[in-house]
């Protein structure tokens, strides 16, 4: 009996206290719960988004509000400090930056609809209380970041010169270098984005950026070592023509001097471009698509050729290099090194040695050299030889004839016939005079070309015409020549006996 009587105060007891918290929570309560219209999807009284009060709002309200103070601050001007303490000035916005954390409102009007309802209201009374700041987060462009670092911010740097070496008289002339100062565009980039939203925030929009000093890459004492010959070649260009001559000379010119740090690549194109005359170059015959015609600079490939075959020999790292649609003949079969600015042809090389290396490039008596001057690493034992292997060779079986009725009769131009091949350059390595090893270097493909000749047939004399025609029926180049010939003998004659005028002596031959 006693035990239902405790049980019954006990259920009594605890209905009480239950009124009377509800008594006391029922506004609390009725603001709060679920379902209930006066505060449904409100944010809590004491809510901030980035130091914006939004109590009371809805999570749309919240999110036109921080929206509203976003484009507020973005119109900010912006102050980066630079080399030197000077300073580049900017509207914020043009760093491209977002708002990138929307989804904190969503959190922020969360907490209305977390737990039963005393949970809530406990959960709302403590933030009131002590508040809550939900941090905005802003993200960049980073290429827009950086395009102002490079472009603006470095604007004040003092540029870093590295020692140059020259050689006057067969004298190596070094120049000393300068230190530099300059921002740390990479580390700016970083510094940019990690604080400037902050800074804008608090009132202060200033970064200063980090200015790094900027060392020569090489002191005077690397360059003073510099005085080995690790590789040297020649080429002859002694049956090139005019133009062609003024080409190789121009290209080697433009090489010579070229001084490569370790690591640093060097690339042909980039040295000799663009071909054009105000960069002295002049119309030669060069090959495209197995064709030999004129263009500005004409016959360069026999400058990338000769600095190939040194570098081989110097055994710096080759990283690009093509053989010619046909065989040349100023090098071996696959010792070639063609380039090509419409056909994405290039010479590159990386200087893999832990010295400097320099270029020297002359011309003298229609010769090509250049010499590749370094710190000569290699035992006086070691000695490399490069060799040419034939793998196939293919001979055009018939000769071409182009009828051109733009060109007059007598006019025959030729271009001589080129054997395919596939071959194979080694390079064969000596210790103490002995072989101790090969390697392939490259293999190569050539394309056959049989001999061509463009013939003219352009005449008002049928009986020219007849007989050149007959010439090129042949198939034979030598008998269109002889019949040229023979027409501008008949056509001579004629002339003295004057009865039609002489035509120009237009028979020729291409050598590319």
């Amino acid at each position: 009996m006693k035990k239902i009587m405790l049980r019954t105060a006990v259920i009594v007891l605890t209905a009480v206290l239950l009124a009377i918290a509800c008594a006391f929570l029922d506004k609390g309560i009725r603001i709060y719960a679920a379902g209930s219209e006066e505060g449904e999807g409100r944010i809590f009284d004491g809510v901030q988004i980035g130091g914006i009060d939004v109590s009371g709002m809805t999570a749309e309200e919240a999110h036109e509000a921080v929206e509203t103070r976003l484009n507020e601050l973005f119109q900010t001007e912006i102050t980066l400090i630079t080399t030197g303490g000077n300073e580049v000035k900017m509207p914020f916005f043009e760093l491209a930056p977002v708002w990138s954390n929307p989804g904190i409102v969503d959190e922020a009007a969360s907490y209305t609809s977390v737990g039963n309802v005393i949970e809530r209201y406990k959960m709302h009374k403590d933030i009131e209380h002590n508040g809550m700041n939900f941090q905005i987060e802003v993200g960049y462009d980073e290429g827009v970041v950086r395009s102002v670092v490079d472009e603006k911010c470095t604007a004040f740097d003092t540029p870093m010169e590295n020692p140059t070496l020259s050689r006057n008289n067969g004298e190596f002339v070094i120049t000393e270098g300068k230190e530099g100062y300059g921002v740390d565009s990479e580390q700016a980039v970083y510094k940019i984005q990690d604080e400037l939203f902050a800074n804008v925030v608090a009132g202060n929009p200033v970064v200063e950026l980090p200015v790094v000093n900027k060392k020569p890459q090489a002191a005077s004492e690397d360059l003073a070592k510099v005085k080995d010959v690790l590789g040297s070649f020649t080429t002859s260009f002694t049956s090139s023509g005019a133009n062609r001559s003024k080409n190789v000379a121009n290209g080697c010119r433009l090489i010579n001097g070229t001084l490569l740090y370790p690591g640093e690549e060097f690339s042909a194109l980039d040295k000799i471009q663009p071909f054009s005359e105000a960069n002295g170059y002049y119309l030669a015959g060069s090959y495209l698509q197995g064709q030999v015609v004129e263009s500005l600079g004409g016959g360069i490939c026999q400058v990338s050729s000769t600095l190939y075959n040194a570098v081989l020999r110097a055994e710096l790292q080759v990283t690009e290099r093509h053989n010619h649609s046909m065989i040349v003949g100023y090098v071996d079969k696959s010792a070639d090194a063609a380039i090509a600015e419409s056909g994405g042809k290039n010479f590159r090389f990386v200087n893999n040695t832990d010295y400097p290396i320099y270029i020297e490039g002359y011309t003298q008596d229609k010769h090509i050299t250049f010499k590749i001057y370094g710190v000569e690493t290699r035992p006086s034992s070691h000695k490399v030889e490069f060799k040419s292997e034939v793998i196939e060779e293919k001979v055009p079986d018939k000769e071409v004839i182009v009828p051109a009725a733009d060109y007059p009769i007598g006019y025959v131009s030729t271009q001589g016939m080129h054997i395919g091949y596939k071959a194979k350059l080694w390079k064969i390595i000596y210790e103490n005079g002995t072989e101790t090893g090969r390697e392939v270097v490259n293999s190569s493909t050539y394309n056959p070309a049989p001999r061509t000749a463009v013939v003219g047939i352009g005449s008002t004399d049928p009986g020219y015409v007849n007989m050149m025609n007959a010439a090129i029926a042949t198939g034979s180049i030598d008998v269109c020549k002889a019949t040229a010939s023979q027409i501008q003998a008949q056509a001579a004659l004629a002339a003295l006996q004057g009865t039609v005028p002489t035509p120009p002596p237009t028979t020729g031959s291409i050598d590319p």
